[in-house]
């Protein structure tokens, strides 16, 4: 009898485990804390996000500003340096307008728009968590300040000052493509990224339409 008294305790010890193919209870602390992980994981994204963005900004304005420094020291006032076939001239023009040369009298209102959209995008940082839209915004927001820096301390004066430009395609003289920077080159990418991103649905924080449709159910 004694082997059997052994069984029936050891069998009592054991912790029921319910009906068959059903998962075991979770604890209160378990589920708290898949909750804590769940909720630092989507604290982590944004704040990654922002992180990406502020600094492609910042080296995208570095290397835009570096570009024109080196323009002016270099071509101002020589003949346009012919690269890659004639495909690509590096020449120093000046412009008051936009992006490409467009409406060279209205500086003043392009230099409050720069100011707006980097306002903008600064504020919108906190909430990015897709790589995508941290790279897209990253990029306009370092083409915006970039062009801003010239609105703001080259002549002919503050919010009027001309934008250096030197990139020219085809033709020296940009008849074939206005002259552009790199500025604008951000600027145009970033928008693109911007325009395939809002295509796929997908949104600030990296959910596409079918997971914000799902957690909506």
């Amino acid at each position: 009898m004694g082997w059997e008294s052994g069984a029936v305790s050891e069998a009592a010890e054991r912790p029921d485990p319910g009906p068959a193919g059903s998962a075991p209870e979770e604890t209160p602390g378990a589920t708290a804390s898949r909750h804590r992980g769940a909720s630092t994981s989507g604290a982590r994204r944004p704040r990654s996000g922002a992180a990406l963005l502020l600094s492609l900004g910042a080296g995208v304005l570095a290397v835009d500003v570096v570009s024109k420094l080196a323009v002016v020291a270099l071509l101002s006032g020589r003949p346009p340096v012919r690269l890659l076939g004639g495909a690509l001239y590096l020449t120093e023009a000046r412009n008051a307008g936009a992006a490409f040369s467009f409406a060279p009298e209205a500086t003043v209102v392009f230099t409050v728009i720069a100011m707006a959209v980097i306002a903008l995008v600064i504020r919108s940082a906190t909430r990015v968590g897709s790589t995508g839209w941290a790279v897209s915004l990253g990029l306009i927001l370092g083409g915006a300040a970039g062009n801003l820096t010239d609105r703001l301390l080259r002549s002919p004066g503050p919010l009027r000052g001309a934008v250096i430009d030197f990139l020219s395609v085809f033709d020296p003289h940009g008849r074939a493509w206005p002259i552009f920077n790199l500025a604008d080159s951000a600027i145009v990418c970033g928008g693109v990224l911007a325009v395939l991103l809002a295509f796929r649905g997908v949104d600030l924080s990296g959910a596409s339409g079918a997971v914000r449709a799902g957690r909506r159910k």
